[in-house]
């Protein structure tokens, strides 16, 4: 499984459709609003590399309207208090 957070600079008067529209994109499991120079934090777990690059190539800046900028970080080890993997349905093959 990969893990990416992804930072978005959103426009601010179309701040909840992105939101929404952002959640709608599978792979995406959660979208934080959040303080500082990024509006919006953006959790992805994905099955591979290729998913995640669909997702910050492709449907993030082209399909939702209001996106100004992203920045994406990919985890390299991933810790939690649950399997995450079976947590989001990913197969660790």
């Amino acid at each position: 499984m990969v893990t990416a957070i992804i930072l978005i600079n959103v426009e601010r008067p179309k701040l909840k459709d992105v939101v929404k529209e952002i959640l709608a994109i599978e792979g995406i499991s959660e979208v934080h609003t959040v303080a500082g120079e990024y509006d919006l934090a953006a959790i992805a777990r994905v099955k591979d590399n290729s998913k995640l690059s669909e997702i910050v190539v492709n449907k993030m800046p082209h399909h939702i309207p209001g996106i100004v900028h992203t920045k994406t970080l990919i985890a390299l080890q991933s810790n939690a208090k649950i399997d995450l993997e079976a947590a989001f349905g990913l197969n660790k093959s």
